[in-house]
């Protein structure tokens, strides 16, 4: 089977390892720079060209779309999806994943819980504010990744100057509340094909509260509690996600999602839990290839 990995990092551990895992099941793996890709439509028929040559053998393929190339990128999965390619990840999932007010609703439609959220009105910040009766506020951008975009306030006083500046400058955010019994953990579980392959708990370094290992987290293997493991799994399902990260916030009323990552880094879940993700996800594609 011809198996492409959308990727712009060749080098990359999560790109390697997909690569090995793809090779030592005897597919004929290659990475596709989605950035190097044409896009057309000839003779009502969806056509891709990567660097000129016509892409017309690929089997499958697994996007490894980055935050800063969604629209560009989440256009090339859609248009292989035209073409009939099969893809672990949907565009619509990875498109809806990454603008977080988005995932939210489609969350709540499906009625999976999240930590209580407002998307911030303009004309009534401070009202907006009163309803978290003086306690911590979490302040995110639709659309920031990887820890980046997330201010923590201690109070909605404190709060108001930081969403002052962001609405001058135009940029659009959340409110959430601070799950403060989670002390700057999560969980990160990994959903291959409707089950969860992989989990770890995330913990956040001393003087921050976000628990990404690239920012000086910490993480540690964890076995899931049945509603855990359910909530991570009918998440990705409401996401269109064959394969995702699901990011979940141990709270005192269960199991709250916090984030839905399209693209999860496999480094830190491989290594912390030996689990080889990337394995999981060749099986994902050889079972609906067949």
């Amino acid at each position: 089977m011809n198996i492409a990995i959308l990727s712009r990092g060749e080098a990359l551990y999560s790109t390697k390892s997909l690569l090995s895992a793809g090779e030592a099941r005897n597919h004929t793996m290659e990475v596709i720079d989605p950035s190097y890709c044409n896009l057309a439509i000839e003779n009502g028929k969806a056509v891709l060209y990567f660097q000129d040559e016509l892409v017309d053998d690929v089997h499958a393929v697994i996007p490894r779309i980055g935050a800063s190339n969604t629209y560009f990128g989440t256009n090339v999965v859609r248009h292989f999806e035209a073409m009939g390619v099969f893809t672990v990840g949907s565009s619509e999932g990875i498109k809806y994943s990454r603008d977080k007010w988005t995932s939210f609703q489609i969350l709540a439609k499906n009625q999976i819980p999240v930590p209580r959220t407002l998307y911030a009105s303009f004309y009534g910040f401070e009202e907006q504010l009163k309803t978290f009766k003086g306690k911590p506020i979490i302040i995110k951008l639709l659309e920031g990744t990887h820890g980046e975009g997330v201010i923590l306030s201690e109070s909605p006083q404190n709060a108001l100057a930081t969403i002052e500046t962001l609405n001058a400058a135009g940029v659009k955010f959340i409110l959430q509340e601070y799950i403060e019994e989670a002390n700057g953990a999560d969980l990160r579980a990994i959903v291959v094909d409707g089950v969860v392959i992989a989990a770890m708990k995330r913990k956040c370094k001393i003087g921050d509260f976000r628990s990404n290992l690239h920012r000086g987290g910490t993480s540690e293997i964890i076995e899931l509690t049945s509603a855990e493991e359910k909530t991570a799994i009918k998440a990705a399902k409401a996401m269109g996600l064959g394969f995702c990260g699901v990011d979940i916030l141990q709270s005192k009323n269960g199991p709250l999602v916090l984030e839905i990552n399209s693209t999860p880094g496999l480094e830190g879940i491989e290594h912390t839990s030996g689990k080889n993700v990337s394995k999981s996800v060749i099986g994902y594609i050889e079972r609906n290839k067949k």
